[in-house]
């Protein structure tokens, strides 16, 4: 008879309810802002954590859309997300790649140089920038949006360590096949460190998404306004647009903007979250 020689511990029951009390925390502002946007506007400021499914209505959403252009916002940023988003993907990792296995003269100074721009303040950037922009005539255009930032320190650093942990021995065995290195990072590399690709896809889609600095300072008009800048005034266009907008009437609209600039970004990581999680986890565990 054989025996087992690991002992396989079971979760309590207490450590069931804990997870299951920090998910409810997680979960609830979720909710209560998306039914707080389904409820009239004078009964998100009179009963707050009240819901009533029968006094539901989507008032809230079409004052929002005839008071705020989100369709242009959602466009945007849509462009951006996907231009911007693709450069990240295909430079940082073979920036990376570079960093992680090839042997050349000045290659630690050049990576410490670039560990030193994480320190660097997004805000001290801002005016340097913008002159560059303006220099370039970019201004108010899409090209200020996507380029600036599209290889950043943190996703090359991140794509270092990753690739770092792909041994040797796998990119030699492709160079003697006569692979070219392109090749050898296509179909060796790259499904190698899938997971930590994932997990860099996430986080590069959430911080271009939610990026509000660079795009309220790079564009001014209606037209290139990402969904963040539309959001922060939102407030204002619906006090402007509406003679006696009370207080309700801008919660209500707010709270459906934001509802509806959360569902992207939520179902995002519902669909990736195993691959964001195993991307974190890549390389803290060694076979």
């Amino acid at each position: 008879m054989r025996h087992k020689s690991y002992s396989q511990t079971r979760p309590s029951p207490w450590q069931y309810v804990v997870l299951a009390g920090l998910a409810v925390l997680f979960v609830y502002p979720i909710w209560w802002a998306i039914s707080s946007s389904l409820k009239p506007a004078n009964d998100i400021v009179r009963s707050p954590l009240s819901f009533s499914p029968g006094s539901l209505t989507l008032d809230n959403y079409r004052a929002m859309l005839d008071d705020v252009p989100l369709g242009t916002g959602f466009l945007n940023t849509l462009l951006v997300v996907a231009a911007k988003g693709t450069l990240t993907m295909c430079l940082c990792p073979l920036a990376g790649y570079a960093f992680a296995k090839y042997r050349f003269p000045g290659r630690n100074l050049l990576f410490g140089i670039l560990m030193l721009t994480l320190m660097l303040p997004t805000l001290v950037l801002i005016i340097p920038l913008l002159l560059q922009m303006s220099q370039l005539g970019w201004v108010n255009t899409y090209q200020a949006l996507i380029l600036p930032g599209s290889i950043d320190a943190f996703s090359i650093f991140w794509m270092r360590q990753t690739i770092a942990a792909v041994p040797d021995e796998l990119l030699d065995a492709g160079r003697v096949d006569g692979a070219g290195e392109l090749r050898i990072f296509a179909r060796i590399v790259v499904p190698v460190i899938r997971p930590g690709i994932a997990a860099l896809g996430v986080l590069t889609v959430m911080n271009i998404y939610n990026d509000f600095v660079w795009p309220v300072v790079a564009v001014n008009d209606e037209s290139h306004q990402t969904l963040q800048v539309v959001l922060s005034t939102l407030a204002q266009n619906v006090t402007g647009n509406r003679i006696g907008a009370d207080f309700s009437t801008v919660w209500g609209e707010l709270l459906a903007a934001g509802s509806l600039a959360l569902l992207p970004v939520l179902l995002l990581f519902v669909l990736l979250q195993r691959h964001f999680i195993n991307g974190i986890l890549a390389g803290s565990v060694k076979g």
